[in-house]
């Protein structure tokens, strides 16, 4: 259950809410004690004003002494849970009112317990009025000590209130908070399961269609959803990364028909030469040697489509292994011409190399740029016709350097131009063959051409191709 995402937010959203609440409730409670001890403190202060008065006028009124005017306020003063007590300045005391009945089960005041409580602030040597909480008989009381003066004498009187009426309604107050705080979270967590299962009804959705999307079904989209908000946003990635798998996927699909097919010729052309060999046991000697040259040719062509797939595969996973090093392109580049020239001579070709630029600083894997600049160089040698020229220019471009292998074939069509980098794609029926290639390419050169130089942080393009011939530009940043 509480692997559930809505469960899981439910509970974050009541437990949040759980000590909102009780924070709340411990301040607001705070706040209401505060409230009626200085509520019952102004009441005291005001009733015991009040008495001073009334001692005051009777003494003036009625030409009394200031004991007898105590008195008689007094006798006077009658209130259902106050007393109000006149101490004179011995703390002895001049006259008290009726002490009101307690609770059942309780005793009424005393006046000793009073005063024992209480003798702080009766000693208390201030003018200003002094307050004090104490429990007697069981009842807690507050009480506000308030000197005065009477005809030249110095007295205090001690006003008392029992605080029972206050402690009920905080009582109340407390039980408004226990049953208050249980109902709003009862309410609130079913509210928020509410909201959590609306809101993450669309995940659910989201869920159920990915699981019905397949290898077979990739051209299916989820539902899509208001764009400006979260969710939405989420099923236009869903939706991105599926259409990108789904093109990850024909590419797959058509790279293994495509290897496929260039497998099948080689390896057919091996199991058809050894069989007729096999069929017929009075073969010469160059019979038998002319199969076995078809079978090391076929060999060959198909152990470099084996290592170009190989290298096309870890170069998809990033797990081909660059080995840097330094070196200075034109000697590299030099090396490959000298490499194919013999090749060009026997097709009756003319190699032309040169390079404007000298000690082109380079770091990269030399073994990896000898073969991008072999591979340009095999595909304008063998679309090259008998008398053709190849051409091979090396310059200096500010930062970088370029490298440009021209030939002079019949070039390739514009409709075919923007696909010669596809792997296994060949536009044969473009370009002239001399029959000395047999067909031997498997349209993987262009590809791991063009990814060498990106791997080096540069790029292979067709600049130009027509009738008169192809020019491909290799541009690589120099160190």
């Amino acid at each position: 259950m509480f692997r559930s995402m809505r469960a899981r937010l439910t509970l974050w959203y009541t437990g949040v809410l759980a000590l909102v609440l009780i924070l709340f409730s411990l301040v607001t409670y705070a706040y209401l004690v505060r409230a009626a001890q200085w509520r019952t403190d102004n009441s005291l202060a005001e009733t015991a004003d009040s008495f001073i008065s009334t001692v005051s006028t009777e003494a003036n009124d009625e030409d009394l002494s200031a004991d007898d005017a105590a008195k008689e306020a007094v006798a006077a003063f009658h209130s259902p849970d106050r007393i109000a007590t006149v101490y004179n300045d011995q703390n002895e005391v001049v006259a008290a009112s009726h002490v009101p009945p307690s609770p059942a089960n309780l005793n009424q005041w005393s006046s000793t317990a009073l005063n024992s409580q209480f003798s702080a602030l009766l000693t208390a040597g201030n003018s200003a009025p002094s307050y004090a909480t104490a429990t007697v008989s069981g009842d807690d009381l507050r009480a506000v000590a308030k000197p005065f003066e009477i005809k030249g004498r110095q007295y205090k009187v001690l006003m008392v209130q029992s605080l029972r009426e206050q402690a009920a309604g905080l009582a109340l107050a407390r039980r408004a908070f226990y049953l208050a705080n249980p109902l709003a979270l009862l309410l609130a967590s079913l509210g928020g399961y509410f909201l959590a299962r609306k809101s993450l009804a669309p995940v659910v959705d989201m869920a159920s269609q990915c699981e019905k999307i397949g290898a077979e079904n990739l051209d299916e989209r989820l539902a899509e959803l208001d764009a400006r908000n979260e969710l939405g946003r989420l099923v236009l990635s869903f939706n991105g990364l599926i259409s990108r798998l789904q093109a990850s996927f024909q590419t797959q699909r058509r790279f293994m028909a495509d290897a496929s097919h260039e497998l099948r010729t080689p390896v057919a052309i091996i199991r058809g030469e050894s069989e007729v060999a096999l069929s017929n046991e009075r073969r010469t000697a160059d019979e038998y040697r002319e199969s076995l040259a078809i079978v090391q040719d076929e060999g060959k062509r198909l152990a470099r489509i084996v290592e170009d797939l190989f290298t096309l595969a870890r170069a998809d996973t990033g797990q081909f292994p660059l080995e840097k090093s330094n070196m200075y392109l034109e000697e590299t580049v030099g090396q490959c011409v000298r490499s194919v020239e013999s090749l060009a001579t026997q097709r009756g070709l003319k190699l032309d190399y040169e390079t404007s630029a000298r000690e082109l600083f380079f770091s990269g894997d030399e073994g990896l740029v000898q073969r991008m600049t072999l591979n340009i160089l095999d595909n304008a040698i063998k679309y090259t016709p008998r008398g053709g020229t190849v051409s091979v220019r090396l310059k200096r471009n500010g930062s970088s350097c370029k490298l440009a292998i021209s030939d002079t074939g019949m070039g390739i069509p514009p409709a075919l131009q923007a696909r010669i980098f596809e792997r296994f794609f060949r536009a044969d029926q473009a370009r002239s063959r001399n029959e000395e290639t047999n067909g031997s390419g498997a349209g993987l050169g262009l590809s791991i051409a063009r990814w060498i130089a990106e791997l080096h942080g540069g790029d292979l393009s067709l600049d130009a191709s027509d009738k008169n011939g192809s020019t491909f530009v290799i541009s690589l940043p120099l160190a």
